[in-house]
């Protein structure tokens, strides 16, 4: 006899394709927003809003900036989690895609500092937090719209999509600015690089008109029907989830290290440090980015054959032992090598530590607090590991001079993920969404 939960999956799956989509497109749209003011930090910012400073304090204090985002993101996470959790997956993530739209078209349009003054860094930070407040909330819409309506045995794999969101968000960023960065310097610093911020208004129009069409997941529904919503589902997660929460967010070191040592530091190191052409850089992450589109489903999809852990494990194994050979490689200055490099981080290890988390943090909780508890745990793992990064990468090559201590740090963060894989459960036998989370014992006595 078929299960509520299995007879749900059935009716819902048809619309599938369009979950998947309106997961995944939301998703690229929030990360090529958060992803632009990255990679424009390492570029712009430092010269534009920040020229009293010296080159290489000018970009610590863009970087300060940018992780100015990560500060808001656990604050958005809280509000989207109980507004998630209380009204509906589906009205948070249309007012989240709108969020980060507007406050990315609006930073393409603040005046530089010879133009304003100090009023000109106030807005870029103001903006910044919005950012960060609308990031905050959206990786856990998307991640449970994919992961709720999906049929069990293919959670991981759908799960990916929102996933695809971060390595697609990232190629669209990093398009937009090498193509902006062709202009010659002056031009690209008066007006270039704002045209991909404004082109955000855009994305969001198309965004907007897929995400509209979507339903609530099945497993909302039913606390809907059965009236089991808490009124403060924040406390609730952490009262009942304590261990899932620390451990989905020690789970996150890995990504975020990756990400911000090899691509937004990654992005300074080669072309100011090493002094490499900027085009060749954005063409190795570009290019890595967009082979990481394939390499997330297979990841997901294997994790739904082999478990969430294994993954994951080896994603973080790849990312300890990837630090020195990275630097290596790009050292060298030869285009295919460093290529090679960006693959090596963001196409194996990042694509095997992230693709499995929309599934495996949502089977962590049970569905009343489902989007506060996996958004609480994403998020302060992003603050902890993605704020300071780039500031603390940026600041041991200054003393230093030399990338062996950066090397080390993100040897480090790879380190927290792989031994807090180590210690999570297995959750892809559980039964479906709805089921009793197997991560905490003290979570199903208490449901």
């Amino acid at each position: 006899m078929n299960s509520p939960d299995s007879v749900a999956a059935k009716k819902t799956s048809p619309k599938m394709s369009t979950i998947a989509l309106a997961s995944f497109i939301g998703s690229t749209i929030e990360w090529y927003d958060f992803f632009l003011y990255g990679i424009t930090s390492a570029l712009v910012f430092g010269k534009l809003f920040f020229p009293a400073s010296d080159p290489l304090n000018g970009t610590l204090l863009a970087f300060g900036t940018f992780a100015v985002g990560f500060i808001a993101r656990p604050f958005g996470g809280i509000i989207a989690g109980h507004l998630g959790d209380r009204i509906g997956r589906k009205f948070v993530l249309v007012a989240t895609l709108l969020a980060m739209g507007i406050s990315t078209t609006f930073i393409g349009l603040v005046p530089s500092y010879h133009s304003i003054g100090l009023a000109a860094p106030v807005l870029l930070i103001l903006l910044r937090v919005v950012q960060g407040l609308a990031v905050g909330g959206e990786w856990g819409g998307a991640a449970l719209i994919a992961v709720e309506h999906a049929p069990p045995g293919k959670r991981g794999f759908y799960g990916s999509f929102p996933q695809m969101g971060l390595p697609a968000g990232l190629c669209l960023a990093t398009a937009g600015m090498e193509l902006a960065s062709r202009l010659p310097e002056s031009e690209f610093l008066e007006w270039g690089w704002r045209v991909p911020f404004v082109f955000s208004a855009v994305l969001v129009v198309v965004g907007l008109l897929i995400r509209l069409r979507i339903e609530e997941p099945p497993a909302f529904r039913n606390v809907l029907d059965a009236d089991t919503r808490v009124k403060l589902p924040i406390l609730e997660a952490i009262r009942r989830f304590p261990r899932a929460i620390l451990l989905s967010a020690g789970l996150r070191f890995a990504d975020n290290i990756l990400y911000y040592v090899f691509t937004t530091f990654g992005l300074m190191y080669m072309s100011g440090h090493l002094g490499l052409p900027r085009q060749t850089v954005l063409y190795a992450i570009l290019l890595a980015a967009a082979l990481e589109l394939l390499t997330n489903p297979f990841f997901g999809a294997l994790s739904d054959k082999v478990g969430r852990r294994p993954v994951v494990i080896f994603g973080a194994l790849v990312a300890v032992a990837a630090p020195f050979p990275f630097f290596f490689l790009v050292g060298t200055g030869n285009p295919l090598l460093i290529l090679l490099a960006e693959v090596m981080v963001l196409s194996i290890a990042h694509a095997a530590v992230f693709s499995p988390m929309a599934a495996w943090f949502a089977e962590m909780f049970s569905p009343e607090v489902r989007y506060s508890g996996v958004t609480l745990g994403f998020q302060l793992g992003a603050l902890a590991a993605g704020a300071p990064t780039p500031l603390i990468a940026t600041a041991l090559l200054a003393k230093y001079n030399d990338y062996t201590a950066v090397a080390i740090f993100a040897m480090v963060g790879a380190a927290v993920t792989l031994i807090c894989a180590v210690m999570a459960r297995e959750s892809r036998e559980v039964a479906s969404p709805t089921a009793a989370p197997l991560i905490s014992a003290g979570a199903v006595r208490n449901r």
